[in-house]
């Protein structure tokens, strides 16, 4: 399940913005992406088995350092489930685009950000089987697509050495700038946690789950972009940076395999984007239900059909604006943003608890803490602007909620 939330093709919508972004090292980057996701999964693991109810970021840090933090925590979290179907809503009007090229961009997100927002309103999901038939189609696509590279390769050999490193692009900045961007490949992996339920020892499975998914989507991911890196060499731009890996399919296998991954991702990111916003919808609607956001708007469902249709609207309309005003490239650093207050705040709380219990599994989240820290520090400076614009109303929110509750 959790390789199914997180999609075999997760590196292939942002493989363009990354390469640019890492001088062409979106290999390493994704490598480097993983250590810290990897040490995030233990402490998402080990805060689990503290709460095994809870299964929230928010709550691991305001029972573990301060109630504030946890709200924080929670409001950056918030960000990402907002700008989730925001970037999808960018990147499917991209994709429709290479299918309909006639038909222009503004009126690809008109289309998407209403599709997505019918779908939620009308309630209409994805049955289990729906995702798991979609995930092996994109295995049966990936393998093509490797198999395609094999045949490119030995038409016209390359260095196979420099995806890795290739000292003419490589600086620590860009590297890292890719990196905190090349996370985004792994982002829902903390979703696991909420299969506690269903999943038999729980306590035992679900972390080791929870790890062993962040390794198998990395080595996935990391094939996938060497293959990548193969056929398009750094430094020949790319037709369009968002949907550069449907033009790579295209020179690897011509134009079916060009056609088969921009349709399989195409349907994959409606899939993506359609869910994200429910559950930021309903993540909204909790918020609004517990008195954190105002109740009259954010806490109302809609009785008939059992959906907070305003909450799903607005993040509609949030979707369809911003796909009109950021670039795909932006949005990721938002979402990441988010993603790494939530993952900063994990381990932290993971460290703390160890560190009270004086054990040695403090070790695993300082480390991962301090990989986070450093990757979120290297998003570009306009995403950081405003990510603590975004941080800084919650804030003050938080701040003016307290002054009323007195």
């Amino acid at each position: 399940m959790g390789l199914i939330i997180i999609q075999p093709t997760a590196p292939m919508p942002l493989f363009g913005v990354v390469s640019n972004k890492a001088g062409g090292h979106v290999v390493t980057a994704v490598l480097a992406a993983m250590a810290g996701m990897l040490l995030t999964a233990i402490s998402y693991g080990r805060m689990a088995r503290i709460y095994p109810s809870a299964g929230s970021a928010y709550t691991y840090v305001g029972k573990e350092i301060h109630p504030t933090l946890g709200f924080l925590t929670g409001w950056g979290l918030l960000l990402d489930y907002v700008i989730n179907p925001l970037i999808c809503v960018i990147w499917c009007s991209k994709a429709a685009g290479n299918l309909m090229p006639a038909v222009p961009y503004l009126a690809w997100t008109l289309f998407f950000a209403m599709l997505f927002t019918w779908l939620n309103l009308r309630n209409i999901q994805a049955a289990a089987s729906t995702h798991k038939y979609l995930a092996i189609a994109m295995c049966v696509v990936v393998a093509w697509m490797l198999a395609a590279t094999v045949g490119f390769v030995r038409a016209y050999p390359t260095d196979f050495l420099k995806p890795f490193y290739d000292p003419a692009t490589f600086s620590v900045s860009t590297f890292s700038a890719g990196t905190a961007l090349a996370v985004l490949t792994y982002i829902g992996f903390d979703a696991i946690s909420t299969l506690s339920e269903e999943t038999v020892d729980a306590e035992r499975t679900v972390p080791l789950a929870t790890v062993l998914v962040c390794l198998l989507i990395g080595v996935l991911s990391a094939v996938e972009v060497y293959a990548g890196q193969l056929v398009w060499p750094h430094g020949e731009a790319f037709p369009d940076v968002d949907t550069a890996y449907v033009h790579i399919a295209g020179r690897a296998g011509g134009l079916w395999l060009f056609h088969a991954i921009n349709l399989t991702l195409l349907v994959a990111t409606i899939g993506s984007g359609s869910g994200g916003q429910m559950a930021g919808a309903r993540l909204l609607f909790g918020m609004g239900r517990d008195n954190v956001l105002p109740a009259r708007f954010f806490g109302q469902i809609d009785t008939v059909r059992q959906v907070p249709a305003f909450n799903v609207m607005l993040i509609g309309a949030i979707s369809l604006v911003g796909a009109m005003t950021l670039t795909y490239e932006l949005g990721a650093e938002l979402l990441n943003f988010g993603a790494f207050i939530g993952f900063i705040g994990v381990n932290l709380s993971a460290f703390l608890r160890a560190w009270r219990e004086r054990s040695v599994a403090a070790i695993a989240p300082a480390f991962g803490f301090l990989l986070c820290l450093y990757m979120w520090a290297s998003l570009s400076q306009k995403s950081l602007m405003l990510g603590a614009s975004w941080a800084a109303v919650g804030f003050i929110y938080w701040i003016l909620q307290k002054t009323r509750q007195r």
